[in-house]
């Protein structure tokens, strides 16, 4: 078992949450689910019988999303950071993702999925282009990042070589 797992805090949609995420990456699995029972229903508020947590791996990082109630909403200081090596990855995690989520959290790599959740779909190539020895090359490819949406490795790339 991992030492830190991720503990997402939905309202009430944790296992479709867990599918919809599960369907999008290759190498994943619904791990368990639990469900709420009788004993301790005036404090957790759960009826008895749904869900009330799910454990999931993506790519094998387990996360556990839990059935909380309303109380407390997802924001951006945290996200999820994924790891592309091909324009492609980058196309599919950018649709799937953020399919249904909000379209103005979009921008420099990062959405907001139809749950609130924030994810960074980076290239990892990016992190090269940005740190080329060369100020002027690394300064080309941070202001082309900065007027993206969906980051576009072959921009990025052509914004280092332009003079």
């Amino acid at each position: 078992m991992q030492k830190i797992t991720p503990f997402l805090w939905f309202d009430s949609e944790a296992e479709e949450a867990a599918h919809f995420y599960t369907a999008i990456f290759k190498n994943s699995r619904i791990v368990t689910a639990s469900r709420y029972g009788e004993s301790g229903r005036e404090v957790h508020g759960g009826t008895p019988g749904s869900v009330m947590s799910v454990e999931f791996e993506l790519e094998g990082q387990r996360f556990t999303a839990l059935n909380g109630g309303p109380m407390f909403k997802f924001n951006e200081s945290i996200s999820f950071v994924v790891d592309c090596a091909t324009q492609e990855e980058v196309d599919h995690y950018w649709s799937k993702l953020g399919e249904g989520g909000d379209e103005r959290a979009q921008q420099c790599g990062w959405l907001k999925d139809r749950f609130g959740v924030s994810w960074q779909i980076v290239p990892r190539v990016l992190s090269e282009l940005l740190s080329d020895k060369d100020a002027a090359k690394a300064g080309r490819v941070m202001n082309a990042m900065l007027k993206m949406k969906k980051l576009d490795i072959a921009e990025l790339k052509r914004a280092r070589e332009q003079p």
